[in-house]
Order: structure tokens, then sequence, then C-alpha cells
């Protein structure tokens, strides 16, 4: 079997936990799972420091080799990777997709983001301006014992320091790039996902059951798509 290197990146609050029922179904399957701490806590990291972290995890690895996975802010620190390492596979989960010179503040406005959240709240049942809550809006589908684990760490810090940082690419890189979304993501509505990923990516999306945290609610289910991403790259 090919080996490949997935690096995995969290999104707000950088924390690497958010990969660890994810890493190890991966390595089951023979491949080296690295998930990426972010300087999520630090005010005078933007999304250079981001991207500096995840290339220097890269290290000298064949860049052919290397699967980058995103998941939701990290969709922003995406790109500037892909600019210093010619990574094999980009794959986007639940991301937010930057257009160039787009900063992570204005993503919310530009994509209109908050007339898909009005209207999930609608069918739902809640209030259309309902405020967010994280039991709600990201732990709904998690497993007690996960959502207890994550309660126990506290809640991780994310500086708004990187919301303010302009992704400086001119165009997507030229890299292959897969956009999963789960369909039950209350945060980032799948209809909403699928129309930022063709408008942006001019990319079709794929669907996996799961909410926002899929990672900690699908792992199986995710190790297996990513597995599946691998094996085409292999293959092509």
């Amino acid at each position: 079997m090919s080996r490949f290197t997935f690096i995995l990146i969290p999104g707000s609050g950088g924390s690497a936990w958010y990969w660890h029922l994810v890493a190890p179904k991966l390595e089951q399957r023979g491949h080296e799972a690295i998930p990426i701490s972010l300087p999520a806590a630090d005010n005078t990291a933007g999304l250079p420091e981001y991207a500096a972290a995840v290339v220097h995890a890269i290290g000298n690895r064949e860049p052919r080799r290397v699967v980058l996975v995103a998941q939701s802010l990290a969709g922003f620190t995406a790109p500037l990777v892909c600019q210093e390492v010619p990574v094999a596979l980009l794959v986007l989960v639940n991301a937010m997709i930057p257009k160039p010179g787009e900063t992570p503040g204005a993503w919310w406005k530009n994509t209109r983001h908050h007339v898909a959240r009005r209207e999930q709240n609608r069918r739902n049942g809640r209030p259309a301006d309902a405020p967010f809550d994280p039991l709600v809006d990201f732990f709904h589908d998690v497993p007690q014992a996960v959502v207890d684990e994550a309660w126990a760490q506290g809640e991780p810090r994310q500086s708004d320091a990187v919301f303010a940082s302009p992704c400086t690419f001119a165009s997507w890189p030229s890299v292959p790039t897969r956009v999963l979304i789960a369909h039950d993501d209350r945060f980032f509505p799948a209809g909403f996902q699928r129309r930022v990923a063709h408008e942006r990516l001019g990319i079709s999306a794929d669907e996996m059951p799961g909410g926002h945290l899929v990672a900690l609610s699908h792992p199986g289910e995710l190790a297996s798509r990513l597995d599946a991403y691998a094996t085409d790259v292999r293959a092509a």
C-alpha cells in the first residue's frame, strides 16, 4: 500500500485535539496522520503564521504524498500552504473558502452567511436570529462522551487577530481540490456550502453524514472518505 501523509488542520481554536478520533483511523489504513496545532491564542498571529506552522509540520516530506485537510476556518490557511508546498491533494471539510485578498472577518458578509443561518434556524424550529449555541450548532450530533471530553478541556482561545488577516493569494492554487460537506451542518448549512464552492471554485461538493464537527461525530466515515480521495490520487 502506498502511504500518504494527511496533514489535518483544525478550525477556530486551532486545537489538534479536534482530529484525535480521525488520525488513528487513517493510521489503521496505513497512512501517516499529523494533526496540527495552530497559534490561535496568539494576538500577533495571522494567516501567514498559521500557514507557517503547517509548512513546518510538513517538513521535508515528499509533497506528492501529502494530503492537506482543512476544516472550517482552516480553509483560509490552506491556499497559503499550497503556495509553499505543492501537495498531492487539498480537501476542504465544512470549510470557509476564501477569495484572493479576503479576510476571514469579511467572508461572512461576502458569502451572505447570515441569510443561510436564518433559514437554517427556521428549519430547525428556532428563532431566525437565535444566537450561536455551541451545543446546538456544533455538538448536536457528537456522542456525549466526546462532548464531555471537549468540555473538560475548556474552550480553546481564539484571538481575533486572524480575522483581520488577508488571504494573500492571487488565484486558487493549482492543486487538486475536493470539497466535502456534512449535510447536517447547522453552522455552515449544506446548501450554503454547495453554493459557495460552486461560486468560488467551480466545484461540486461531496456530502457525508454529520454536522459541523464531523471529525468528532463521524470519524470513521470521514477517515474512509479521506482514504478514498487518496486512492483516487494514487490511481490518477
